[in-house]
């Protein structure tokens, strides 16, 4: 865990100044994201980063809560405008404390194919959200991109990549179905 929190703490500045690269793309996930949304809801997004699209949600719901395992991402996040309308917290989800049934949705945009353990964060996610909950996420699945697979290691050992969970489309929805959810849209 420590080699991923160094890793983010060290790419914080040029992650927040690296445009995004489908505007198209994002701004529809954006949109998608908010049909879900509810006047009265708390919500909670896990890898928020530089908090970009925090911002950008949080006017729409009651409150906002955006964790990251890296202190320069949060840092980064509190100085943009907008900012003391979220609660931004260092904490790493896996292992934060989280009162059960706490959270109308929870969104973990691009960072399951990042987490050692992404099965574990889904179910934690299950179990932080309010019966009729939404769980949001994109994310990559790696499986199958074998040159990706063949230098991740050595990229990890020389801290130029963080760590990469491999998984599938199909192994992704394995673990949503196991620990719970009914995929409304793929």
């Amino acid at each position: 865990m420590k080699d991923s929190i160094n890793f983010w703490n060290e790419a914080a500045e040029k992650y927040a100044q690296d445009p995004i690269k489908d505007m198209e793309s994002y701004e529809y996930k954006l949109a998608k994201t908010r049909a879900y949304f509810e006047p009265g809801m708390n919500v909670l997004e896990i890898a928020c980063g530089t908090g970009t699209t925090a911002l950008l949600h949080a006017p729409y719901v009651a409150s906002y809560h955006a964790v990251d395992i890296s202190r320069e991402m949060i840092r980064i996040a509190r100085q943009k405008e907008g900012a003391d309308q979220i609660k931004f917290e260092t904490a790493d989800f896996e292992t934060m404390p989280i009162k059960p049934e706490s959270f109308g949705m929870v969104q973990a945009h691009s960072v399951l194919h990042l987490l050692n353990d992404p099965a574990a964060t889904i179910r934690k996610a299950y179990s932080a959200l309010r019966h009729g909950g939404t769980f949001v996420s994109s994310t990559a699945c790696l499986s199958g991109i074998w040159p990706l697979r063949l230098i991740a290691p050595f990229g990890q050992m020389i801290g130029k990549f963080p760590h990469m969970a491999f998984f599938s489309e199909d192994g992704l929805r394995t673990m949503m179905q196991d620990a719970g959810f009914q995929i409304v849209e793929d």
